[in-house]
């Protein structure tokens, strides 16, 4: 049982680097979205739209990630 415990607050610690990853990828992307943006500014509204829906995307991964390691850490499944 303590042994259960232990690896599930180490998934649960794996699972929110997720949250990490995420946040450098957006700050990624719209670093690159702005210097895109800065070489063709004509081109501003589709390149948004891209970065927004990347952005979500990213966004979701850190959502999830970070529902599981809730979920390991107060609702674990494999206790019961």
């Amino acid at each position: 049982m303590d042994s259960v415990l232990a690896m599930s607050a180490l998934a649960a610690g794996i699972a929110v680097l997720t949250c990490a990853g995420a946040g450098i990828g957006q700050g990624y992307a719209t670093g690159k979205a702005t210097e895109a943006i800065a070489r063709q500014p004509e081109a501003r509204g589709s390149i948004m739209s891209t970065l927004l829906i990347g952005a979500a995307v990213a966004e979701t991964t850190a959502i999830y990630g970070f529902i599981i390691a809730i979920l390991l850490l107060f609702a674990n499944p494999l206790i019961k």
